[in-house]
């Protein structure tokens, strides 16, 4: 387990995060994380990437068929 203090900068408090995490999850300033925060624990976590439509289309099967109506349909959700 690691040990760090708080700085304060302005009306905000910062946390630094160890060289050794940042390379190993490709992070640089200007990152983001997600913040879980649970009672007293605080948990900073790597998102998971979003895919993005042109990777969504490479990996659809050639040949596959559409379903009839599909274009038409409203979205539901958070399909992305």
């Amino acid at each position: 387990m690691l040990d760090a203090a708080l700085r304060r900068s302005g009306g905000s408090l910062i946390l630094t995060i160890p060289p050794s995490y940042a390379e190993q999850n490709g992070l640089q300033a200007g990152s983001r994380l997600e913040i879980l925060v649970a009672g007293s624990e605080l948990t900073l976590r790597v998102p998971k990437a979003k895919p993005k439509l042109a990777d969504l289309i490479k990996a659809t099967p050639h040949g596959a068929q559409r379903v009839q109506g599909w274009d038409e349909m409203g979205s539901v959700g958070k399909e992305l």
